[in-house]
């Protein structure tokens, strides 16, 4: 059966259990794979944090709707958000690529642009030091991350503790919507196609913006490391898919308050966002949080639920009642047929 079980039938949960089961763990590191980001150990009072991630023209992104500045803007910042999350600060990143041979070498000068861009904007002082180039069927991307923190700061999923506040940070529900926008109204290709996405753009240029060159708030890890928040992590899958893991990590139960969703984040830059993109939507990239009971949240999260006992079943309520995590799982048939 072991043999046997395929990536698709399995889901990204029970693949990555089974895959981390057969690594050893390094002598370095102090936090090894299952969160946001690695730890390791330093001699100079802080710890370096690292973190990776591929994109895959196809399931991550499409040409047809990115261009070469937003994809390299989009491979840093999502990246970033994993080093924010860890209560780090962003130092490097490294960025390799695999492209066809017919691809317009402007294009790879685009994606440089708008990766110097958004750590320009998003974390100043950090930048590209390195990568790799090569050749691909399609355009393949690996981005790594470095950032430092105080020696045994790093905020984990783990520290979560009944009572807790449940906090988050950035945009949340446009991304979602902006990919249903694009699936919905900009498939095709061709000149009409072109034009579609142009109007788009005109007219829907926050949700647009929130998908394909996402701005999360980089600064607010650290700050929220510092204020003490006791677990923290980006949310890039959904906030309740992403929440469930915090509570599993934690191995606390989580409980979401609609109506803390629908005041904090029901309305952002002039859109109405539903509930259902607020809990499913994914690539947000924002901060999900966790502050003991009564502190004082840092200026940019909002209180969002609480924390309660462990339960057998599920991890994750919304207003008291169980709720079914629902967002990205890359192994899923739904998410396949839906990007690629």
């Amino acid at each position: 059966m072991g043999h046997s079980l395929t990536v698709g039938q399995a889901g990204e949960r029970q693949v990555l259990a089974r895959v981390l089961a057969q690594l050893s763990h390094a002598n370095a590191a102090t936090l090894g794979p299952g969160d946001d980001c690695a730890v390791l150990g330093a001699d100079d009072g802080y710890d370096t944090v690292v973190t990776t991630d591929t994109m895959i023209e196809g399931p991550d992104f499409r040409l047809a709707w990115h261009g070469g500045f937003e994809l390299g803007w989009k491979l840093v910042a999502t990246n970033l958000s994993d080093v924010a999350a860890m209560g780090a600060e962003p130092t490097a990143l490294t960025l390799a690529l695999a492209v066809p041979h017919e691809t317009p070498v402007a294009l790879l000068e685009e994606i440089a642009e708008g990766a110097d861009a958004a750590c320009r904007t998003l974390a100043p002082g950090c930048g590209v030091v390195g990568g790799d180039l090569g050749t691909a069927p399609v355009i393949m991307a690996a981005v790594s991350a470095l950032g430092r923190v105080k020696t045994g700061g790093a905020v984990t999923r783990s520290g979560a503790r009944v009572g807790d506040t449940v906090a988050y940070a950035g945009e949340l529900g446009l991304a979602g919507l902006g990919l249903s926008l694009l699936f919905r109204e900009a498939s095709d290709g061709g000149v009409a196609h072109a034009r579609t996405l142009a109007t788009l753009w005109q007219e829907h240029p926050e949700v647009l913006a929130a998908q394909l060159a996402p701005t999360p708030p980089i600064p607010l890890g650290p700050i929220a490391g510092h204020t003490g928040a006791t677990a923290m992590m980006d949310v890039s899958d959904g906030l309740s898919l992403d929440a469930a893991r915090l509570a599993k990590a934690s191995g606390v139960s989580i409980d979401l308050a609609s109506d803390s969703l629908r005041e904090g984040f029901g309305l952002q830059q002039g859109i109405e966002v539903p509930i259902q993109a607020m809990l499913e939507g994914g690539e947000d990239h924002g901060l999900l949080a966790t502050f003991a009971p009564g502190a004082r949240l840092p200026d940019g999260f909002r209180a969002i639920g609480r924390v309660l006992e462990a339960r057998p079943d599920p991890e994750l309520l919304l207003d008291g009642n169980p709720y079914a995590p629902g967002g990205w799982d890359p192994f899923a048939p739904i998410a396949i047929s839906r990007r690629g």
